[in-house]
């Protein structure tokens, strides 16, 4: 396959790399033991342009493709916590991409372009304690009250929760409707009757806040309401997309980060006479893991050129040959980064179960991946359907 990079993308990964390795990484003690980044890694993001490559100018964006999203989320693994990253890309890739698709202007210039610059932080209201990936069964209402919308509810597993400017937010407004009854909203998180019920304690992502919401008799003007009423499953579904394909390069990215960690260590450990990298059983273990992941990453590549020849080649909604695309890739990479995460720490032996090295934390935070935005289970269950089965 060609390659999709110019050499602007080209500079811009060397950009994102510099701010990962210089300004984020030295951190990574504190902020996994503190169980979160500061607000300025969002400002300075904004600062340098980071968030916003791919998005329109006008909205403040550089008016790039999405290709340069990838070239972000690619390098993110590079400042060695997972947390951040995720923080980062619900910021530009999964909170954000709604509001510029089917916002008003006013919306837009009121909640993308702050959060693109990053002035306000943006979480993505959408799993409740008993709707996770099945996203039709979201009990949260969101009821018309005059010129207004009265939303009461509760939402769990909301990244950035705990210090979000703003929820971008699925409701039920006809819930007698099901997944065909649900809105988007814009939430101020000042707004009466939004609390953070509690911040949630992880198995890993530790440097990244997670929250549980709740909403009580909160009262937003129907100018917060985003697109048409009855419309946020569909919206939801195209916004999906999004999420998945960019988690996918992302964890491919991390996957060779782990691989590239254990090689390194396996020649300078030395076990029976001989750096343990020598060992033809872990060569060969090594030289499958990397196939596996090359694979992995072709299929990434495949979903993310649909996805851009849609988006901003065609400017239209995501095909649904580019939807069965992504979704295989974000079970292949699921099941490839677990494993490759699984064999790189046994390569490490006693000391891959000790926190001082980076293959501790990233084998705890990768197993996220094949949970959030749609288990394997359910990727695998609606790539049926489209098959057909």
């Amino acid at each position: 396959m060609p390659s999709p990079y110019s050499t602007e993308h080209t500079q811009f990964r060397a950009t994102v790399r510099a701010f990962c390795e210089r300004e984020l990484a030295p951190h990574r003690e504190e902020w996994e033991r503190d169980e979160l980044f500061p607000n300025w890694v969002f400002k300075r993001a904004g600062e340098l342009g980071i968030t916003g490559a791919h998005y329109p100018e006008e909205v403040g964006g550089a008016g790039g493709d999405y290709w340069f999203s990838v070239a972000k989320s690619e390098e993110f693994p590079r400042c060695l916590m997972s947390g951040v990253g995720m923080g980062l890309l619900v910021q530009g890739d999964m909170a954000t991409p709604v509001i510029n698709d089917i916002g008003t202007k006013e919306q837009k210039e009121e909640f993308l372009t702050p959060a693109i610059k990053g002035d306000k932080i943006a979480a993505l209201g959408v799993s409740e304690p008993n709707a996770g990936s099945d996203v039709a069964g979201i009990q949260t209402t969101a009821k018309k009250d005059g010129g207004d919308y009265v939303i009461n509810g509760s939402k769990t597993f909301i990244t950035n929760g705990t210090r979000a400017d703003f929820v971008t937010l699925l409701a039920k407004t006809d819930p007698a409707s099901g997944a065909h009854g649900c809105s988007f909203f814009l939430v101020p998180t000042k707004t009466k009757g939004f609390h953070v019920s509690k911040k949630l304690k992880k198995i890993g992502n530790h440097s990244s806040d997670t929250a549980e919401l709740h909403f009580e008799d909160m009262r937003i003007p129907a100018r917060y309401r985003l697109g048409e009423e009855n419309m946020g499953f569909m919206y939801l579904m195209q916004n999906f997309q999004s999420e998945r394909i960019i988690a996918c390069t992302s964890a491919c990215a991390g996957g060779a980060l782990m691989l590239e960690e254990a090689i390194a260590y396996g020649r300078d450990r030395k076990a029976f006479g001989k750096p343990i990298i020598k060992r033809e059983y872990w060569q060969h273990k090594f030289v499958d893991l990397t196939a596996k992941l090359e694979a992995a990453k072709a299929l990434t590549y495949k979903g993310v050129e649909s996805y851009n020849e849609d988006k901003y080649v065609r400017k239209d909604n995501v095909s649904i040959d580019t939807v069965k695309t992504i979704s295989l890739a974000k079970i292949f990479v699921g099941d490839v980064v677990t494993e490759i995460a699984d064999q790189s720490l046994q390569f490490h032996g006693g000391w891959g179960y000790i926190e001082e090295f980076h293959i501790a934390q990233a084998w705890r935070d990768q197993r996220l991946f094949r949970i959030g935005g749609g288990t394997t289970e359910t990727m695998r269950y609606y790539v049926a359907k489209l098959m057909g089965l």
